[in-house]
């Protein structure tokens, strides 16, 4: 009984020294400025209670840079040139089903989202290629369809890039907004 107690104890010492050890090696990366971020339509879809389940139409991963005092579009985001749409990886929408975004049917996946601001509209870009970091290996080629839309003027700006639907009598409005613009992308789930 005393040999059975001794290699317990043993293994228990040396099991806690292995654990103890080994967790004091790992190094975590320090939270991210540009937190990442999921929006679902219908919004509330994540959050639906026992018995209220509702099927996603869409999914948007995406980080969300601060403005932190900078002015935004045309001055940190230049006016014409690619953009992200967002911070980090290249920001990512998932369609469960057939959609139409302007004009176009769009097949259900994944597609990469980019954007192209100017002062008064801003070009709209899904993309085929996906997991990919920001806009360095944005190739135009894989586009699937470029939307133009107009900007509006915000009250108050916003500190953080932000995203939001609403819903629409054939589906619904991404709303995008940071600083003081907004923009709105039409999509449409009727056939």
């Amino acid at each position: 009984m005393k040999n059975i107690f001794i290699v317990v104890f043993v293994l228990f010492c040396f099991g806690a020294k292995a654990q103890t050890a080994t967790a004091t090696d790992v190094k975590f990366p320090a939270a991210d400025s540009s937190p990442a971020d999921i929006l679902y339509f219908p919004v509330n879809t994540p959050k639906a209670k026992t018995g209220e389940f509702k099927t996603p139409i869409i999914k948007i991963i995406y980080s969300r840079p601060q403005k932190k005092g900078r002015n935004v579009f045309g001055v940190l985001e230049e006016f014409g040139k690619v953009w992200r749409f967002g911070a980090n990886e290249s920001t990512e929408i998932h369609f469960f089903k057939k959609v139409t975004v302007g004009g176009k049917k769009i097949k259900a996946g994944t597609y990469s989202l980019f954007a192209i601001p100017n002062k008064d509209k801003w070009t709209i870009i899904l993309n085929s290629n996906i997991d990919r970091w920001g806009a360095f290996t944005y190739d135009q080629s894989k586009d699937i369809i470029r939307v133009d839309v107009p900007t509006k003027v915000l009250v108050k700006p916003l500190e953080y890039f932000s995203l939001t639907f609403t819903g629409s009598a054939s589906g619904a409005d991404l709303i995008i907004g940071w600083d003081k613009t907004l923009v709105e992308l039409p999509i449409s789930f009727k056939p």
